[in-house]
């Protein structure tokens, strides 16, 4: 399975990125001036472990090209890169890497509210974007919808996002990125004033569901703690390695305040969750 992943990390940036050969590590270097800038990762199929030099090499370019000093691979298939990579001074984190087997377990409905993907299309897709950014405090680049909204196009996004019934507003969101039968969900979010409503659960079983409707038999996600961990383990995912995330010292401070927001997102989630099981409980449902 893991290997499985690891050639789906290999390949999901090539669809907009073009990989430069650091031996040991392979840069991807995004294409044009916008878009997620990605990161360097253990060279597919390498064997022979990961020297500071090798790290140092890669580190130099990414500033070349005024891009984010950031590496991204799996503890368990690469498991001496940690050590390179930190003695060159980059922050390492680490988060579970959850697989879900089957089908999602069911979740409550959200409160006053629908979930539903969206395509190219939608008029709704700038707001669908927007939503996960808002999760974090922050707000989607000029071209952020015509560029999710041509990946849906190609076949490479999908986008699932929480509508509230009454006013239509995109409250939550969140994409899978499919290649062959893997795929990965990625950036689900819920706006904080509509925090415990059951909407990122909701957002990523119909990511979940899609994705199997496709004939994608392995989901994987990346959690960002332990307390959201717990949440994805309620629609059955269950953590089988670590993902380990490098990147610069001042860099990590804004991580970190996003995982602190996650986590908060996730507890919230799981505490109306857990509310909505006890009503029905208590009314015989």
């Amino acid at each position: 399975m893991l290997n499985r992943i690891e050639a789906y990390y290999d390949a999901v940036p090539r669809s907009s990125a073009r990989a430069e050969d650091f031996g040991p590590l392979t840069f991807f270097v995004r294409e044009g001036t916008d878009g997620w800038p990605f990161y360097a990762r253990p060279t597919l199929g390498r064997t022979g472990g990961v020297s500071v030099a090798d790290v140092e090499r890669v580190r130099a370019r990414q500033r070349e090209l005024g891009l984010p000093e950031a590496f991204e691979w799996v503890a368990e298939t690469s498991p001496g890169l940690r050590a390179a990579v930190a003695a060159s001074g980059l922050v390492v984190h680490a988060h579970p890497l959850m697989v879900l087997d089957g089908d999602p377990l069911p979740v409550p409905e959200p409160v006053d509210a629908v979930v539903r993907t969206v395509d190219a299309a939608d008029p709704r897709l700038a707001d669908a974007v927007s939503a996960p950014y808002a999760a974090f405090g922050a707000t989607p680049g000029p071209d952020d919808a015509r560029r999710v909204g041509d990946r849906i196009a190609a076949g490479l996004a999908v986008l699932a996002a929480g509508f509230d019934t009454e006013s239509g507003e995109a409250l939550a969101g969140g994409q899978h990125q499919p290649v062959g039968d893997v795929a990965e969900v990625v950036g689900v979010g819920t706006r904080p004033g509509a925090r415990r409503r059951g909407l990122g659960l909701a957002v990523t079983a119909a990511l979940v569901a899609d994705a199997r409707a496709r004939g994608v038999d392995l989901v994987f996600l990346t959690a960002s703690d332990a307390s959201v961990e717990r949440l994805y383990a309620r629609l059955g995912f269950r953590t089988i390695a670590t993902a380990l995330i490098a990147e610069a010292p001042e860099t990590s401070e804004t991580s970190e305040t996003s995982e602190t927001t996650e986590a908060t997102e996730a507890t919230e989630a799981t505490e109306a969750t857990e509310a909505t099981e006890a009503t029905e409980r208590s009314e015989g449902v």
